[in-house]
């Protein structure tokens, strides 16, 4: 496994699998009441420019239940790239930490941590990829289904940081993706030709449509997010009119599969790109992949600061 998680391309298809088998082990310690401190001494700087419910306390509650201790820093302690370089920064914390995570607006600063840091970087979010939140979505799916490969997974909805990280992980695992968008919304194209270019490797599909309803027959997992991302406030409006029609309702869900799963990435707007009847209705399986937040980043901290699993 590469040094740092920045993007799902410094993973390897068999470093995706033993996350798999560790995030397993370790959650099944869990639920068992069985103190696992695999990072015991270890310490993790946790740099977060964007609010964030999920990431901050799955990271920082993974530390706790690994032994280790996780240090917060928001925009006004650390204000990096303003109040002190990035590089300095980065200098500074692998005196101090065994590991950073960063989630930050820009892409670039976290490319630049970890081109500075001694120490492993993790990208916690930032506009252009969201590894880890794909990490675990593909560990509930392998959870749920008993495997990922040749799985047909249909992302309804804008080809965003998470629309990228899911190209580039079922370039590597071999599944079938498809994003259904209105025109003007795909996914960055060098990110599509790159994940495109790895998918033959894996026996992997990667296609992005704008017909929702296409898209979605006989799908094996339904997956959504946000029509508005944090930082596109002003083009709410006009982003609320342009999905009109990619709503992941009952209508939608019945042309999939008779199993199929409906995942969110969250925090979900209730009533725009999910209904309540969707979201909380036996296909759902919102929460769980929410929980699995947290063991599947226990895997990555186990094995990017050095413990043994």
């Amino acid at each position: 496994m590469n040094r740092h998680l920045v993007t799902l391309d410094d993973l390897t298809p068999h470093d995706i699998e033993t996350l798999f088998e560790a995030a397993a082990e370790l959650k099944a310690k869990r639920r068992q009441g069985v103190l696992h401190p695999l990072l015991s001494g270890k310490t993790l700087a946790m740099i977060f420019e964007k609010p964030s419910l999920r990431t901050r306390v799955t990271f920082e509650a993974g530390m706790t239940q690994l032994g280790g201790h996780a240090i917060y820093l928001t925009p006004a302690d650390i204000r990096l790239g303003e109040r002190e370089t990035v590089q300095d920064a980065a200098r500074n914390l692998e005196r101090w930490v065994d590991g950073i995570v960063a989630r930050t607006f820009s892409h670039q600063m976290v490319e630049r941590l970890a081109s500075y840091a001694r120490v492993p970087v993790i990208n916690g979010l930032t506009d252009r990829h969201h590894p880890v939140q794909i990490l675990c979505d593909l560990f509930t799916l392998w959870e749920k289904r008993g495997r990922v490969r040749d799985l047909r997974v249909v992302f309804v909805g804008d080809g965003n940081n998470v629309c990228h990280s899911w190209l580039e992980g079922a370039a590597k695992v071999g599944l079938h993706f498809t994003l259904a968008c209105p025109k003007g919304y795909g996914p960055d194209p060098g990110v599509l030709a790159q994940a495109q270019a790895q998918a033959g490797a894996s026996g992997a599909t990667l296609e992005v449509t704008h017909d929702p309803a296409a898209a979605v027959r006989g799908a094996d997992v339904l997956y959504t997010d946000v029509w508005t991302s944090m930082g596109q406030e002003e083009e709410r409006a006009r982003r609320l009119k342009d999905f009109q029609g990619f709503q992941v309702d009952d209508r939608l869900v019945g042309l999939a599969a008779p199993d199929v799963l409906v995942m969110h990435c969250l925090p979900a707007h209730r009533g725009e790109e999910i209904t309540d009847a969707v979201m909380d209705g036996p296909h759902s399986i919102v929460f769980d992949e929410a929980e699995n937040r947290l063991h599947m980043q226990k895997a990555i901290l186990v094995h990017l600061l050095g413990g043994k699993g």
